[in-house]
């Protein structure tokens, strides 16, 4: 994917169109989110689910009640998920591609009318190892609802999402 070369003192819509078409590639170069979720007490923990996504940019993710990230999604309600390019196609590792999304969680119950669609791109999407899962009783369907975000393209090139559109705007340097 060819880099973001963005005046962020004057970004034109051009640049911003580009910016938001490879935030969106960024996402799609991926089968998994990266996790941050927060325990009762307060700590935090990291980890990672497979994920398919809505036309409202919703992520929903199937976990079970063994990992500490489901008990945490239940308990708390919400997330922060993380969207990372790989080091291997990175120039510098201070200055990663990534998105951050903050994220309102909520489980889906069996009887959702979403439930049985997304559990079926699941499926389509990863393939026995879902079939499998979704028949244990301790797997749990949670839909991730961004509500804030940030994307960060490199060095003083950092934008601001804008939700529910999924627009961007610069964030300037100060001074």
């Amino acid at each position: 994917m060819p880099r973001l070369r963005v005046s962020m003192s004057n970004p034109d819509s051009t640049d911003l169109q580009r910016a938001e078409a490879d935030y969106q590639a960024l996402i799609e170069a991926h089968q998994t989110l990266l996790l941050s979720t927060v325990t009762a007490d307060g700590q935090p923990e990291i980890s990672y689910a497979p994920y398919v996504r809505d036309q409202a940019g919703r992520f929903y993710i199937f976990v079970s009640e063994l990992a500490g990230h489901t008990r945490n999604l239940q308990q708390q309600g919400w997330a922060a998920i993380l969207f990372i390019r790989a080091e291997a196609e990175s120039r510098n590792p201070f200055a990663r591609e990534r998105l951050v999304l903050k994220c309102r969680a909520d489980e889906l119950s069996r009887s959702d009318p979403d439930y049985g669609e997304m559990l079926a791109r699941l499926e389509q999407r990863f393939g026995d190892t879902v079939a499998l899962l979704k028949g244990l009783p301790d797997f749990h369907l949670f839909v991730l609802t961004p509500t804030a975000g940030h994307y960060v393209v490199g060095f003083g090139k950092t934008y601001q999402l804008e939700l529910p559109a999924g627009r961007l705007s610069p964030v300037l340097p100060p001074g």
